[in-house]
């Protein structure tokens, strides 16, 4: 990949259900390419990893979502698993957190079933991105675009469908939070319609 991450701080949004490799091998490549890494979740204590149905280790979390600032962060990596983002985008802090990565032009890469988060965040429309197949109606109801690739860049969002997309989402996510900030990705998040409880 070559391109260093040294001097950026990259948040890693996660809870129970987060799907390990999911998690591990973005995180690996992350610290690999110089960042330093910060798991975030809705509590202090250690989530629950899973390997697809089989609980998995368990990760330590360095932060709880409600008591960071996306303004500390240069990037947002959002893992996938099915009850990950389940419990994530019924998170006010949560959904507040990735909603002001998109308002700074941050940019933020996600994998998997992750991209539900950015319906809740409402931050899925208007762009251009791929899921897990089981989702993508959710992302076309939401007003996405939704295409079936191994990984989508749209102004900072970097997306991908399942395990198998790693290596290419690592490189593109790598990639984008070396840029660093991305207009468009701020304009987009500004055009989209706020979220309405």
């Amino acid at each position: 990949m070559g391109q260093s991450l040294s001097g950026k701080t990259i948040a890693v949004l996660a809870t129970d259900g987060v799907e390990l490799i999911e998690l591990t091998d973005p995180v690996k490549a992350l610290k690999d390419a110089g960042a330093t890494v910060q798991i975030v979740s809705l509590k202090t204590q250690p989530i629950q990893g899973f390997n697809h149905l089989t609980p998995g280790d368990t990760v330590p979390v360095d932060k709880a979502v409600a008591d960071v600032d996306a303004g500390s962060y240069h990037g947002l990596l959002l893992p996938g698993g099915v009850a990950n983002p389940d419990a994530l985008r019924g998170d006010d802090d949560a959904l507040k957190f990735v909603r002001a990565f998109f308002d700074q032009g941050k940019p933020v890469a996600a994998i998997c079933h992750a991209p539900w988060v950015l319906i809740d965040a409402g931050v899925a429309e208007g762009r251009t991105l791929t899921a897990f197949k089981t989702i993508r109606t959710d992302l076309r109801n939401a007003g996405a675009t939704v295409v079936d690739e191994e990984v989508v860049v749209d102004e900072g969002l970097v997306t991908s469908r399942c395990p198998d997309d790693i290596p290419a989402f690592n490189a593109k996510m790598i990639e984008e939070f070396a840029e660093g900030r991305h207009r468009g990705q701020a304009q987009a998040a500004a055009d989209a319609p706020r979220p309405t409880a």
